[in-house]
């Protein structure tokens, strides 16, 4: 890039940062940040961002789901399209980064784009997805799975914590929820050629190497459930230990076992496999009283479906056996399950040839969190660039960036777009 172009990438880039925080004060939250589907909060979100995409030279629309889209318009009227995106709802007391910054970046691509009169063969459509979290309806990805026609006409009756159901909301939000079920969001794989997602890692790896870039090459299948280990209670004082059927004694063993199952794992095939006890319940959960029921949930992810159901199958024969073993009754139920997906081999080394120009340096990983571009998958080919996270912090109000770090990134992103723009011109 020319000194012109390397001084809108910096004055661009600080300006998507700050753009971040003006966004984090669109909050249901008065200490905290907070934007939920559906919401008023969405809704202003959604038109400050629009506001900022018709600046950079974009059309605006938002869709039957509540996605805001920009469009840099190709002057071939009949081209495909290239989309940038990721998500603007939040977590409660979020920070003010994840997703938000990758659509932040998007727009400000645009901009550059728009601004170097760069010309494009495909249009550039910069999307802010409506919802990735799942906060508000307990549903992740609605935005996304809707542009991949996998909108759940189903998902309409759910309720939020007020009673109000997903119907209500959006034709509270103005939208049609008749739309939204017929796949009204829904976009041929025909018409695009690609999804580019930049997003913070949300995990300490780039900081312990010590680069400010990498590039993701698979985002992580998961599994969760919940686990109920069946025993009897009684008195602490007069059962024997010999006699005992602990709920709470078995979920302990089990939860050490799932550790070194993973560990043991990750170690011999080194598939990014991890599991996670997150949650506990003992009941009747008195001092003097042997657990007779004990409840957990466990994540278990990996970044290929196979090295996934090898995991689950140690799990779940370990669990079978720890029950066998003091004379328990075992209770499994699966509640979420997503494939593993592969970024696309031409977008890693497109953004990690990018990243070598840039930075000296192009780091490859894979990403244990789950992202929209899961879901766009099934339509076109993804990619995604991953942003240092300071300290590994993220869903919570101490999540941070570093100024170089977002600039490096916006170069790398234009850059793979006037590589990609002339490659497309080429073919």
């Amino acid at each position: 890039m020319d000194d012109l172009s390397t001084q809108l990438v910096s004055q661009y880039g600080l300006r998507a940062i700050e753009r971040c925080h003006q966004l984090s004060q669109i909050s249901e939250l008065d200490d905290g940040i907070l934007r939920q589907y559906l919401t008023p909060e969405h809704q202003a979100c959604n038109q400050q961002v629009a506001e900022w995409m018709s600046e950079a030279g974009m059309e605006t629309w938002q869709d039957a789901v509540g996605n805001q889209w920009g469009r840099l318009t190709s002057a071939n009227p009949n081209a495909k399209r290239l989309i940038i995106g990721s998500h603007l709802d939040t977590v409660p007391y979020a920070g003010a980064y994840d997703g938000i910054l990758g659509v932040m970046l998007g727009v400000e691509v645009a901009a550059l784009a728009q601004q170097n009169e760069l010309n494009l063969p495909f249009h550039l459509d910069i999307v802010g997805f409506c919802d990735e979290e799942g906060t508000r309806f307990a549903t992740t990805l609605i935005g996304s799975k809707a542009l991949a026609g996998q909108f759940d006409p189903n998902w309409l009756a759910l309720q939020d914590s007020q009673g109000i159901s997903m119907r209500q909301a959006m034709l509270d939000f103005g939208l049609d929820p008749e739309q939204a079920a017929e796949q009204g969001a829904a976009l041929s794989s025909e018409e695009v050629i690609g999804y580019w997602e930049a997003h913070i890692e949300q995990g300490p790896v780039l900081e312990a190497h010590q680069q400010p870039l990498g590039v993701v090459s698979a985002i992580a299948g998961a599994k969760r459930a919940v686990i109920e280990f069946i025993g009897q209670a009684g008195h602490a004082g007069t059962t024997p230990m010999n006699l005992r059927q602990d709920s709470l004694a078995a979920a302990a063993e089990f939860t050490l076992a799932v550790e070194q199952l993973a560990k043991l794992a990750a170690q011999s095939s080194q598939q990014g496999q991890v599991a996670t006890i997150g949650s506990i319940a003992a009941k009747p959960g008195a001092t003097n009283v042997i657990a007779g029921l004990t409840e957990l949930s466990i994540d278990i992810r990996a970044q290929e479906d196979a090295a996934l159901v090898r995991l689950v199958t140690d799990i779940e024969k370990a669990a079978s056996g720890i029950t066998e073993k003091r004379q328990l009754t075992l209770n499994w139920q699966w509640t979420h399950a997503a494939p593993a997906v592969q970024c696309d081999d031409q977008i890693i080394q497109l953004f990690a040839k990018a990243c070598q120009q840039v930075t000296d340096y192009a780091a490859v990983l894979p990403s244990g969190a789950g992202h929209d571009a899961m879901a766009i998958a099934d339509i076109c080919p993804v990619g995604m660039l991953f942003i240092r996270s300071p300290g590994g912090i993220s869903h919570h109000p101490d999540e941070a960036v570093i100024d170089g770090d977002v600039i490096n990134a916006l170069a790398v992103l234009y850059q793979s777009l006037n590589t990609m723009a002339l490659n497309v011109f080429s073919e």
